[in-house]
């Protein structure tokens, strides 16, 4: 039996009729690994193309711990997650005002799980989810915590206690995702491996699915589908990809071939991109086994997930080249090389993808509404290591290192 820490029945019941006025996700957030489509794009203004101490800073705010999780933007809020200790075993949730920086709150707790991790990473890998209401932490030691927006604790758990062969040698960093009710964890290892849907008002278990026993830090993702039109979740594995039913974790198809063990799919116009053999493009039918449209073994991406948007897919490869494929065919665009290994998965705001280096070099790539012409219209240098991804949101870029946390934007 699971266990949860959570509070009494009537809290429960009044925290959901509240929860029913609390606002929805804006436009402008930025509620989970790479946005609100799980394809790092967004429509908002764009933030500046370079920026230093002295310009186009508008705060940075310490931080209590190490982490290469990203930050999310919800509101006039914005959210992260680190993780402390010569074992990695204090979790930490902090909010800071968006407008200003200022620390509105911070959580920590105590890890349940395994913390160890390779030395470059860090226990709050994972970056947390929100739903426009509560926010959903989640770090590699398997403990799973949920708050509202101002921090007080709805419930927590820690799944190594359901599963207590979980963990691989350098950490677990699959980020969850909010679809409906539920909220969905992956977990994958060599011991225990499965994926798990939790009601995200009482932390119960709605449903848990066996995955492959083999290391993967791939996170799910969200893929909107027309025909029928639903949303379904997206599991990717260093052996499948499958789709499933939020609600229920049914599988509706699933891809039997190689994929990379890190980077994570992505999807647009109901086809799925994966990062398998080069790159695979899948579009599901009505079987049980979706059709392949185009594979292109030269288009190559790193540990940096692939971003899609208007009929062109961007990856950055282990040397650090950008390439620009055609999505409609896998055939190379353009290509630009960068400085610097990247982790992080860069966003793209209009016509500019802004990259973030594990150094802390960031670039700006303008790049044209074809995709044939790429070009670095800006250099900036940060604090490193630099692992996670930036969030975007109404002209702002949001970026955090091992220390520190900023908000890039104009005056």
């Amino acid at each position: 039996m699971s266990r949860i820490v959570n509070f009494s029945l009537t809290f429960v019941i009044l925290a959901a009729a509240m929860l029913r006025l609390a606002p929805a996700i804006g436009a402008a957030d930025w509620p989970q690994f790479r946005g609100s489509n799980s394809n790092s794009v967004t429509t908002d203004p764009q933030p500046p193309a370079t920026w230093s101490e002295t310009e186009n800073v508008a705060w940075k705010a310490d931080l209590p711990g190490r982490g290469p999780s990203s930050p999310i933007v919800v509101g006039d809020r914005v959210i992260v997650t680190c993780s402390s200790g010569v074992k990695q075993d204090r979790l930490h949730v902090l909010c800071f005002a968006a407008a200003t920086g200022k620390r509105l709150w911070e959580r920590q707790f105590w890890a349940t799980g395994r913390t160890l991790t390779h030395a470059s990473s860090a226990n709050a890998a994972p970056t947390p989810a929100s739903d426009g209401k509560l926010l959903f932490a989640f770090y590699s030691s398997n403990d799973l915590i949920c708050l509202d927006l101002d921090g007080n604790l709805k419930w927590l758990r820690g799944l190594a206690y359901d599963f207590p062969r979980t963990g691989n040698d350098v950490g677990m960093s699959s980020s969850p995702v909010v679809l409906g009710d539920v909220a969905i964890a992956q977990v994958e290892s060599q011991g225990n491996a499965f994926a798990v849907g939790v009601d995200k008002l009482t932390g119960e278990t709605r449903w848990q699915i066996p995955r492959p026993r083999v290391p993967g830090w791939s996170s799910p993702i969200i893929m909107h589908t027309d025909n029928p039109p639903r949303d379904v979740v997206l599991l990717q594995s260093p052996s499948q990809l499958t789709a499933h039913d939020p609600a229920t974790g049914k599988e509706l198809w699933a891809y039997q071939v190689a994929c990379d063990a890190i980077c994570s799919a992505v999807s647009e116009g109901g086809v799925v991109y994966v990062p398998s053999k080069g790159m695979t493009a899948l579009r599901p039918n009505s079987t049980d086994k979706p059709d392949v449209v185009w594979n292109a073994a030269g288009v190559q991406p790193g540990a940096a997930s692939v971003v899609c948007d208007k009929g062109r897919l961007f990856l950055i490869n282990r040397t650090g080249v950008l390439t620009c494929a055609s999505a409609t065919d896998g055939q190379v665009l353009s290509r630009v090389r960068l400085q610097g290994e990247f982790w992080g998965t860069p966003a793209l705001v209009g016509d500019r993808l802004y990259c973030m280096a594990q150094d802390g070099a960031c670039q700006v790539v303008e790049v044209s509404s074809d995709g044939r012409k790429a070009d670095v219209i800006g250099k900036s240098q940060l604090d490193s290591p630099l692992q996670s991804s930036p969030a975007v949101s109404s002209g702002a870029l949001y970026v955090r290192s091992d220390h520190r946390l900023w908000k890039i934007a104009a005056p």
